[in-house]
């Protein structure tokens, strides 16, 4: 273990968004060679602009970006540049089928590939409490372990690669329902005239409160749509669980998918996916 902290020090992150950017950012505090690469120029003192040249030499190769196409242009440019022996952690949420795709051309390098899918939010990763979903061999798990426990409160090894794909859009589909319930209850508290602080402190009292609800209730009652998980990333997630489905019944799923089509079609996509609520008749008016 000593041998693989000390080896992994020079780490790209290719993704400088709210989680991306984070990530990068602690790691830079702490003393390790930092690279990080954005579709966008970004203001930090270990942006490279070259992304072949943000991989050059790094021992360790985080992607955190949107979706599989995003993913994918990615790796289209640092394939030729991979060398055996370097470790690409594929970060974003998509689903198996694009993983296992994934896998197999970095693979086919000679460098190795671990899926590392993960859940927290923007305050999560600042504060290095992000939980990571990893798919791969035990081996692989343990080079990346000194690097991801940096980053995060729990690492949680689910199996082969694409298990923790499907974990992660498991989890999202339950966060995005969570999400849909407590909009729904609290439109209907408040049209009854009753105040939001009356409505949570009912919530902490009930067996429905949830680590969701108390990491959201600020947001709601102050109306606060500020991006900690935008409402785009959830929508393709829920398109994504569907992919994954296939013939399963997810009726539940479906209909929250065509609800939050609504929510990218009235302008809501770079917002916090709580702001779903706004989409409710008069969700925070009284009934009289």
């Amino acid at each position: 273990m000593v041998a693989q902290i000390i080896s992994m020090k020079r780490i790209t992150i290719a993704g400088l968004g709210i989680i991306g950017s984070a990530w990068a950012q602690n790691l830079h505090a702490d003393g390790l060679t930092v690279r990080g690469w954005n579709r966008t120029p970004k203001k930090f003192p270990f942006y490279e602009p070259d992304l072949a040249k943000a991989v050059a030499d790094a021992e360790m190769i985080i992607i955190v970006v949107a979706d599989p196409p995003a993913v994918e242009s990615v790796l289209n440019v640092i394939l030729p540049h991979l060398k055996p022996g370097q470790l690409v952690a594929q970060s974003s949420t998509i689903s198996a089928h694009w993983t296992k795709l994934f896998a197999k051309r970095v693979e086919a390098t000679g460098a190795l590939f671990l899926e590392a899918p993960f859940t927290g939010s923007k305050p999560a990763a600042e504060a290095r409490k992000t939980v990571y979903y990893l798919g791969g061999t035990a081996d692989l798990v343990e080079k990346a372990r000194p690097v991801l426990e940096r980053l995060s409160a729990h690492i949680l090894h689910v199996g082969a690669t694409g298990t923790a794909s499907s974990l992660k859009l498991a989890m999202n589909l339950n966060l995005a329902l969570m999400s849909e319930a407590l909009s729904e209850s609290l439109t209907l508290a408040r049209a009854e005239g009753i105040p939001d602080e009356k409505f949570f402190d009912a919530l902490h009292l009930n067996v429905g409160r949830s680590g969701f609800s108390d990491l959201k209730e600020p947001k709601f009652r102050a109306k606060d749509y500020a991006p900690q998980f935008s409402l785009k990333h959830m929508n393709k997630d829920l398109r994504l669980t569907l992919e994954t489905a296939g013939d399963l019944d997810l009726p539940t799923a479906k209909a929250l998918k065509s609800f939050y089509d609504k929510g990218m079609n009235a302008g809501y996509g770079d917002d916090d996916f709580t702001g779903m609520i706004r989409l409710f008749p008069a969700s925070d008016s009284v009934k009289k």
